[in-house]
């Protein structure tokens, strides 16, 4: 079990670890940097690096787990990835069915895999999709999502790196936004993160503002613990309703 740090989530779990770069904000991607870290430090499980890798052994995992958990899959890579097999993804799919006490947070940038596994296979009531919405050119991936049947749908406007102009957020439950982090990471401004709010508050969905990240509201470059989490002075860290 790994416990996790991600504000919306209480732990991951990675029966996929690796992954390939799909758009803009895969650009300076944290899995790709941990992997390859955690490879040098001879972590058995990360022997491929950032290699797409299918992990058996994991898929029991949630069963171990006490309690009643939000648990974010494949934090260290993508469930939908073009080579993971739609056989193994199911395989994922029972441990979820069968655990129906946890709530698993499923996110991806292959919306349209997702969306054509789930034409032959009905969603779990414990599971929340998501997709990633960085750009503009992005976009598109609500289409995918929002008349899937998932209990919940959410977007991770995660490393947001542009202003996303007007949503559709029809059928959408939560939004998630943040900055990036890291050395070489991409500023974002104030008034892209309070337009998605306002689209938010507007639409009937719930808004999360995770984090500045490495640039602040102010435009100055620092660590992202010291740029903090207030958007507007405030924070605002709202979760979907059940």
């Amino acid at each position: 079990m790994a416990e996790s740090k991600i504000e919306w989530t209480d732990k991951t779990w990675n029966p996929v670890t690796g992954c390939s770069k799909k758009s803009t904000g895969c650009q300076h991607c944290y899995a790709e940097v941990m992997a390859r870290r955690l490879k040098a430090m001879g972590q058995t499980k990360y022997a491929n690096g950032f290699q797409v890798t299918l992990h058996n052994h994991c898929l029991k995992e949630p069963f171990e787990w006490k309690g009643s958990h939000n648990i974010f899959v494949c934090s260290m890579g993508d469930l939908f990835h073009e080579d993971v097999p739609f056989d193994f993804i199911d395989k994922v799919f029972d441990t979820i069915t069968r655990t129906p006490q946890h709530r698993y947070q499923v996110l991806t940038k292959r919306a349209e895999r997702m969306a054509e596994y789930f034409v032959t296979r009905s969603i779990p009531n414990n599971v929340w999709l998501g997709v990633t919405v960085e750009a503009q050119s992005s976009r598109f991936r609500i289409d995918c999502l929002r008349d899937l049947s998932a209990s919940v749908k959410f977007l991770s406007c995660e490393p947001l790196v542009e202003d996303l102009g007007e949503l559709d957020l029809t059928g959408i439950d939560w939004v998630i936004v943040g900055g990036e982090s890291g050395p070489k990471a991409r500023p974002m401004q104030e008034s892209w993160a309070l337009n998605i709010r306002r689209q938010v508050e507007t639409q009937g969905a719930r808004f999360f503002f995770k984090q500045w990240g490495t640039w602040g509201a102010d435009g100055i470059k620092r660590n992202k613990h010291a740029n903090g989490k207030l958007l507007n002075g405030e924070v605002i860290q709202e979760m979907p309703e059940l």
